[in-house]
């Protein structure tokens, strides 16, 4: 007997949910004055960004291993090393990643398997030590 296993990129609605997922994403980036520190590490346009973020969420969400027939293994955080990304910048990119993915995905249950390692991995991400300004 074969069990058939449902990947979370089928159980939230396959690629239809995975584009809209990644393109409220940078959509609340691209608009919330709470993310300007996290959309001023982008280009001026976040096409490019959106797509690649959509093939990277399709594989990694069980789907289509879109980004690495592309590109290759993923490496972030070295690809990310480009961009200074501190506490700052992660907390707000979860704000937005937070945000779209209730805005997107109806379940909760779902939503919740989805963050815990994004999540985990938007701090993994951080290459930029905290501000640490002096108080008077």
């Amino acid at each position: 007997m074969t069990e058939k296993v449902t990947t979370l990129y089928e159980a939230i609605g396959g690629d239809p949910a995975v584009r809209a997922l990644t393109h409220r994403f940078y959509e609340l980036m691209d608009k919330l004055p709470e993310a300007s520190n996290v959309r001023a590490v982008h280009p001026p346009s976040l096409h490019g960004s959106e797509e690649k973020f959509y093939e990277y969420m399709s594989g990694y969400l069980g789907g289509p291993p879109l980004y690495t027939d592309k590109r290759g293994h993923p490496r972030l955080r070295s690809r990310h090393f480009v961009a200074e990304i501190g506490p700052v910048e992660s907390d707000e990119w979860l704000l937005c990643f937070r945000r779209a993915l209730d805005e997107t995905i109806s379940s909760q249950a779902l939503r919740d398997l989805i963050w815990v390692p994004v999540e985990r991995l938007a701090y993994h991400m951080q290459n930029k030590a905290p501000d640490t300004k002096e108080q008077p």
